[in-house]
């Protein structure tokens, strides 16, 4: 690609940086689905890294649907992120983001399950008193990280296992910079989109509720993998 421009950085978290590079020319519109990125061997000379840096770049792309590669035929724009994405974050700091994001659809996932289980009713009334500050926020406008965060953390301390919230705690400015930026996206889209993203919380609350540990753990990690095509995906949720 002629017009793809990479400007090589600091020799740190190479494969997060290079990602973010690339990120950041296609959520532009410099590279558009169906164009080609440079092969493996420019972008390492483009760069001055070795091949397993790029690789675990293209991978990452990859599996945030991103662009798709092909033997024998390298690696091709598949998709489009929200335009407002790096406005929201640094173009590097998304790959740790997404990363964050596959922990907690492990964690939250089992944490869910588990809250619909054990936990006691004080427990589910914090569940419901973060769900319902979610709601008044919606309709003030914007949802705030600080609340979203409440109902996970909420989430977790009814699992009855205190690592589930304490992991939670140790993730805590990880999980609020992503907050932040997927929750800006939905500010900038429409009061639908905003809706469905309480709605998701409400069938968490909903399944933890009513004892349903699968359905629990079937809500929250559908929440969360919706996050993150909200995040990669721009003709996702307008």
């Amino acid at each position: 690609m002629s017009n793809l421009i990479l400007v090589p950085e600091k020799k740190e978290r190479l494969g997060d940086r290079l990602y973010g590079q690339i990120l950041e020319q296609i959520a532009s519109g410099t590279l558009r689905p169906g164009d080609k990125l440079p092969s493996e061997n420019k972008l390492c000379e483009l760069f001055n890294v070795s091949r397993p840096v790029v690789r675990q770049a293209l991978v990452r792309l990859q599996a945030d649907g991103m662009v798709l590669t092909r033997k024998g035929l390298g690696t091709v724009v598949q998709n489009a992120p929200p335009e407002g994405l790096t406005r929201f974050s640094q173009p590097s700091d998304v790959a740790h983001m997404l990363r964050c994001l596959e922990l907690r659809l492990a964690i939250e996932g089992e944490a869910a399950a588990w809250a619909a289980t054990r936990h006691s009713l004080p427990e589910l009334k914090r569940i419901g008193r973060a769900l319902e500050l979610l709601e008044q926020q919606m309709q003030d406008g914007a949802i705030t990280a600080s609340a979203d965060f409440a109902f996970h953390q909420a989430v977790a301390a009814a699992s009855g296992n205190i690592l589930f919230e304490q992991v939670l705690q140790s993730l805590d400015d990880a999980i609020r910079r992503g907050m932040v930026i997927a929750l800006g996206l939905t500010k900038e889209r429409s009061p639908e989109r905003a809706r469905r993203v309480l709605d998701e919380h409400r069938a968490i609350y909903d399944a933890i509720a009513r004892h349903d540990s699968q359905g629990a753990s079937l809500a929250m990690r559908y929440h969360l993998d919706r996050v993150r095509q909200r995040v990669t995906d721009g003709s996702r949720d307008q």
